[in-house]
């Protein structure tokens, strides 16, 4: 179909004519059974009740008889006179549309129900499409790296929404049948005349020539509704909401297609705050709102309408139609409510990587979104920090942003910092970086470009944001820790079968640079007391999916890469979790912490890449104390201490302390082995409506299993409800040497460690960790060194030898068999 918008139509017989009035009723179709049509013409009338759109109460009435006689001409006499467009279906298949009868009006923001009539000489049974030049989306781009040259301005002209309607009642395909009705559904974002181009066909190349395929329309289209929102948070405070908009039909409103920042078009739900408004079409909708996780989801019925006029002095009436002076918007209450509050007990969550920019943020009418647009969604998610990450897509758009303070319109409680993600540019290929306070967003040599002058590994570039007091980690760190076993057992055969006798014994495997996925004994199934490679492949394939697993991973991805290197180096203060795959997030982290590596973890979304689903999916709660407000600086040193814990914001652990003692406050210091006393508080939500975070399921059941890890290991577990309530539990363990201790929920939750120092000796937890770390660090190498510069080549060669000498050492202070 031309997209072109015709004001003319070129008609078979080389005459013009102008936009098509209304018609007469359209031909009457004889040769076609009664019953058949009958049953379509009951459909269409059932179809535009649920609708909201009923026929008017005579042509109902009138049409029921008909309907009983089964009398197919009268039928036609009486539908007829309310079709709108007349799509005519030759025998080729060929389709050609005229105007019918029916008035032309819309409502704007609403779907406006029309009849078709298909009078169908081909008997094709496909779907009706109904298209128009002036529908489809107002933006373009999403997912490009960069804004499209080529990208058409005129895209946010396009004012309509056209879709047939196929739910039952109606069905998706044409019946076959010589005539028949369908309905379809106009939307419009704009009010007023307006001429829109509307075009129908039955599949690829079968519209009529001489644009008979299309006719023009001028729509008279009735304003919307300006509906109000009055917000009030639970403490009766006006703050911001999340709301979704449906109708019986299940539209969501406003339509997705049809979004502008700060609505986005990749979500159902839209941000508000208390004042602000949305434009509805007169009717019923359905409102799903809260505030993010740690809030109730409810639902509330509205009806959105103007009220009945009364005239009280003559000429003069209340309720006076939308747009003239006096009108008053309609305005709708909604009070959200907690099922729990972090903040009574000192802590404040955030999402230390989301993205104005890139993924599924458009380019075109703009480069992304902006600060304005991205504080409302943190503070619709009920988040009190936003870690706004600019990086590789749409890069000089986006920098200009940053400030080495927070957003100048932040709020006491909810802050929107722009910082760095080291993505799409520099050392990407050695892992994604997340630079969190910087003062300073320009590397030096960059010269303010992506283009030059980043490092090419991450160990120098992390070295330079911690000179200017930044926190440092990884994104998405399961990306490129992910395990092949094929693959990781025949590396594992090559590096520990030194004679290359084509079996490992137990000699090699003890001297062996890289750890067993099992004890020896455990993966020598013939006890022959040697390892071929079909015993060590079976092991690996056996505890590739155990927390904590020694497989080594591939190594070829965007996480958390250089992690041990950069760790070993004291660059790195976290890495990042909740967005990913727990299994190989968790692991990495527990074999560095196995290591004596304060390593800490820390929560993230990666808004809109990952997930578009909402920021704060994956988020970290900062312990800040009672505070008057959240002091960026401060939130991000609780990050590097691992004063913390990560959640979905469906469950929480309130309270941990091992011997008194939280995460990132002190170590707890025993003179010899023996017990320690375990304290938590810990609230699991009943419903988990919104889902979890990426790269896990959303739990099911009544309770929550907690569990004691020790070193990676459970030591202890207890069911607790799910229930919004918070229950106190206690745990006494034994630790007989220097340990990390921790409290988990598979997915959902993790705080940081508390480390328990023994006798006064480093924590070596584990030698098959270090060697874990050692054989992460060589794969590494092996599969990305081609990706460092030349020039950068020989320096970090020399670092990572460094860091791979520093966990042997590790490896030799640590017990045998540990």
């Amino acid at each position: 179909m031309t997209r072109l918008s015709l004001s003319l139509i070129v008609l078979l017989g080389g005459f013009f004519s102008p936009i098509l009035q209304a018609s007469d009723a359209p031909p009457i179709v004889a040769s076609i059974e009664g019953q058949p049509l009958a049953a379509n013409a009951a459909r269409v009338v059932k179809a535009l009740e649920f609708l909201g759109a009923p026929l008017p109460a005579e042509t109902t009435k009138e049409l029921a008889t008909t309907l009983d006689a089964k009398d197919a001409k009268k039928i036609q006499q009486v539908l007829d006179k309310h079709v709108l467009f007349v799509v005519n279906i030759n025998p080729e298949s060929r389709v050609k549309v005229a105007r019918g009868p029916a008035e032309t009006k819309l409502q704007q923001a609403g779907y406006t129900p029309v009849v078709v009539k298909v009078v169908n000489e081909s008997t094709v049974k496909k779907p009706l499409r109904i298209l128009s030049p002036q529908a489809g989306t107002v933006y373009s781009g999403a997912g490009r790296q960069e804004k499209d040259p080529k990208a058409d301005p005129k895209v946010v002209e396009r004012f309509l929404q056209v879709e047939m309607f196929t739910a039952p009642p109606m069905t998706a395909d044409l019946s076959g049948l010589g005539a028949e009705y369908a309905i379809a559904l106009i939307y419009s974002s704009d009010a007023g005349k307006r001429e829109a181009t509307i075009g129908f066909d039955v599949g690829q190349g079968n519209q009529d020539l001489g644009f008979r395929g299309e006719v023009p329309i001028l729509f008279e289209i009735k304003p919307a509704i300006k509906v109000g929102f009055k917000v009030l948070d639970f403490d009766g405070k006006p703050t911001v909401g999340r709301f979704t908009f449906t109708d019986a039909a299940g539209h969501v409103f406003p339509p997705q297609p049809k979004r502008l920042a700060p609505d986005l078009f990749f979500q159902k739900q839209i941000y508000r705050p208390d004042g602000g408004f949305v434009l509805l079409p007169l009717g019923e909708f359905t409102v799903e709102y809260g505030r993010g996780p740690e809030y109730r989801t409810m639902t509330q019925k509205i009806k959105v309408e103007l009220g009945v006029n009364t005239e009280i002095r003559p000429g003069v009436f209340t309720n006076p139609p939308p747009g003239t002076p006096g009108t008053i918007p309609p305005t709708f209450d909604f009070k959200l409510l907690r099922w729990v509050n972090p903040a009574d007990y000192g802590w404040y969550s955030g999402d230390h990587h989301i993205h104005a920019a890139g993924c599924a943020h458009y380019t075109t009418p703009s480069e992304g979104v902006l600060p304005q647009d991205m504080f409302l969604y943190v503070k619709g998610e009920g988040l009190n920090v936003g870690c706004c990450l600019t990086w590789g897509p749409c890069y000089d758009y986006q920098r200009k942003f940053f400030d080495p303070k927070p957003w100048e319109r932040s709020e006491p409680f909810t802050i929107l910092k722009y910082d760095v993600e080291v993505s799409g540019f520099g050392s990407q290929a050695l892992g994604h970086v997340c630079l969190l306070n910087l003062r300073d967003q320009t590397f030096p040599g960059s010269e303010g470009t992506k283009l030059k002058g980043w490092p090419t590994w991450t160990t120098p570039l992390m070295s330079w944001a911690k000179e200017q007091g930044a926190v440092t980690g990884y994104a998405h760190s399961a990306n490129g820790l992910g395990v092949n076993p094929p693959n990781a057992a025949k590396r594992l055969f090559a590096e520990l079968d030194a004679n290359k006798d084509g079996v490992i014994t137990e000699a090699e495997a003890k001297v062996g640079r890289w750890p067993l996925p099992e004890p020896f004994a455990a993966i020598d199934a013939d006890g022959d007391g040697k390892i071929t490679m079909d015993e060590l492949m079976k092991s690996t394939q056996r505890v590739n999916l155990k927390l904590p697993n020694l497989n080594i991973p591939e190594m070829n991805g965007i996480g958390a890469q250089e992690i041990c290197v950069t760790t070993a180096m004291k660059v790195c203060d976290f890495i990042s979790a909740m967005d990913t795959e727990r299994t190989p997030e968790w692991n990495c982290w527990y074999h560095i912490m196995n290591c004596g590596f304060p390593l800490k973890v820390s929560g993230e979304t990666d808004f809109p890449c990952i997930s578009g689903s909402r920021v704060g999916q994956g988020r970290v709660y900062v312990q800040l104390g009672k505070t008057d407000m959240v002091d960026y600086a401060a939130w991000c040193k609780g990050i590097a201490r691992g004063q913390s814990y990560v959640s979905d914001g469906y469950a929480h652990a309130l309270e941990f302390k091992v011997n008194d003692t939280s995460p990132g406050f002190g170590d707890v210091k025993l003179d010899k082995a023996g017990p320690v006393h375990v304290t938590a508080k810990v609230a699991f939500a009943k419903d988990v409506l919104l889902g979890t975070a990426p790269g896990a399921q959303v739990p099911t059941g009544n309770t929550r299993k907690l569990e004691l890890i020790v070193n990676g290991n459970v030591v202890a577990s207890k069911d607790i409800p799910a229930d919004d309530q918070s229950h106190d539990v206690a745990f006494d363990v034994n630790i007989d040497k220097s340990s990390w201790v921790a409290l988990r929920h598979f997915p959902q939750m993790h705080t940081n460690a508390v480390t328990v120092i023994v006798a006064g000796k480093p924590l070596r937890a584990s030698r098959e960790s270090a060697k874990w770390c050692v054989g992460v660090i060589e794969q590494l190498w092996k599969v990305r060194k081609e990706a460092i510069k030349l020039e950068e080549r020989a320096d970090a060669e020399k670092t990572f030898q460094k860091a791979v000498e520093i966990y042997k050492k590790i490896a030799e202070e640590a017990e045998e068999g540990s």
